[in-house]
C-alpha cells in the first residue's frame, strides 16, 4: 500500500472522532483478538497493521479475527497494560520506554544518543539486545513478538534559540514525556524538565508555559507544534519503537499453526512499517521549514560528552545491569 505525506497527516484531524479498524464480522471465526495501540488510525503502524490482520484472516481460513483498536480506544496505554496482562485485550502494541513501567530494562533502547543511525538501531533490536529484551518481557508475564514497530527518533524544538551544543540547552523549560530516563536526561543539559500532559500541550507553549518540547517530527507536524515554536534542532537524542505484546493464555489457546502465520505475519508488516515510516518522515523537514520551522543539526558527541560528566550513563548502566549495558555498547559503542 503507498503511504503518502497527506493520508498521514490527515490524523491531525482525523482524531476528533472515536475510530475503530474494523472489518465485515467472520460469523465462521474461531477465536477472535483485539489489538490495542496508541497511535492514529492513518499512521503507518494501523495501515500495515489492517493489512496484517486481513492477511492473518485469509491465510488462517478465517480462524482468527483480529480486531484494531487505534488512539486508546480501550484506555491510556498503562491502563490497556494491565487488561493485556489480565486477558481482557489479547495483543497490544507499547512503547517500549512506557512498557519500563512493568519491565524496567525495555527502555535501554531509549537511552540518550545510544544509536547513531537506523542501521545500528535495528540491528540492536533484531539481534542479541532485542532477544535480551523479549526475555524480561516474558518473565513479566507477556509474550513479545520478534520485530519491534518503529515510532522514531526524537528531535528539540523550542522558542528560545538553535541548540547547537549542550549549553545551549542550560536553563530552558523542556516538557519531557512521564518516565525517569526522559528527565535525567535533560536534568543532564541543566534543562529544567516538566511533565505535561500532551493534549496540553500545544497551550502550553503558547503560553510560554514551557519553552519547548521534544517529539518525533512526525508527532511535530500532526500536532501542529510548529505554529508555536520557532527552532526545531535534529539531535535525535532518543529513540523509542512499539512491542507488539500478547497475553500468553490466549496466545497459547491457538493451534500452531495459527500462532505461525500471526507470528510470520505480524513480523514481516513491522518491516514494511519501519520502511514507511522514513518515507513519511523524509519529506517532513522540508514541509516544516516552509511553514516557518528554523532547522539545524547538532553534532552528537558533544551531548554524549555531557551526559557522561552528568553521571547519566553510569546511573543508567547500573539500572540496567551490567548484563544488558554490555549488549547495549556492543552495538553502541562506550557510553559509560
Amino acid at each position: 500500500m503507498s503511504i503518502t505525506r497527506r493520508h498521514f497527516l490527515v490524523s491531525a484531524t482525523a482524531l476528533a472522532a472515536p475510530t475503530i479498524l474494523m472489518r465485515p464480522a467472520q460469523a465462521a471465526a474461531e477465536f477472535r483478538f483485539k489489538l490495542s495501540n496508541n497511535v492514529s488510525p492513518d499512521h503507518p503502524f494501523n495501515i500495515r497493521a489492517r493489512e496484517a490482520v486481513a492477511r492473518i484472516l485469509d491465510e488462517t481460513l478465517g480462524r482468527l479475527d483480529i480486531q484494531i483498536f487505534p488512539n486508546n480506544q480501550l484506555g491510556s496505554d498503562i491502563d490497556v497494560l494491565s487488561q493485556t496482562r489480565a486477558g481482557a485485550v489479547e495483543l497490544q502494541a507499547l512503547s517500549a520506554v512506557t512498557l519500563s513501567t512493568l519491565v524496567p530494562t525495555s527502555s535501554i533502547t531509549g537511552v540518550g544518543f545510544a544509536f547513531k543511525d537506523y542501521p545500528t538501531l535495528w540491528s540492536a533490536t533484531d539481534g542479541r539486545l532485542g532477544a535480551f529484551v523479549r526475555a524480561e518481557i516474558g518473565k513479566h508475564g507477556l509474550i513479545a513478538f520478534d520485530k519491534i514497530w518503529d515510532i522514531g527518533y526524537r528531535q528539540i524544538t523550542n522558542n528560545a534559540r538553535p541548540i547547537h551544543t549542550p549549553a545551549d540547552l542550560k536553563g530552558l523549560k523542556i516538557r519531557v514525556p512521564p518516565g525517569a530516563l526522559w528527565t535525567q536526561l535533560f536534568q543532564g543539559f541543566g534543562v529544567s524538565p516538566t511533565t505535561i500532559n500532551f493534549n496540553e500541550l500545544y497551550p502550553a507553549l503558547q503560553t510560554r508555559l514551557a519553552d519547548g518540547e521534544e517529539n518525533p517530527l512526525s508527532i511535530i507536524a500532526t500536532a501542529k507544534l510548529y505554529e508555536v515554536q520557532k527552532y526545531c534542532s535534529l539531535t535525535n537524542h532518543m529513540w523509542d519503537g512499539l512491542w507488539l505484546l500478547a497475553n500468553p493464555n490466549a496466545w497459547n489457546k491457538l493451534p500452531v499453526d495459527i500462532q505461525e502465520i500471526a507470528q510470520r505475519v505480524l513480523n514481516d508488516a513491522a518491516l514494511l512499517e519501519r520502511a514507511d515510516l522514513v518515507k513519511v518522515n523524509a519529506p517532513l523537514q522540508g514541509d516544516l521549514a516552509a511553514k516557518g520551522l528554523a532547522f539545524n543539526t547538532p553534532e552528537p558527541q558533544p551531548f554524549r560528552n555531557a551526559l557522561r560528566a552528568a553521571g547519566f550513563y553510569t546511573s543508567w548502566k547500573q539500572r540496567f545491569g551490567e548484563q544488558a549495558w554490555s549488549l547495549l555498547e556492543a552495538y553502541s559503542g562506550p557510553l559509560a
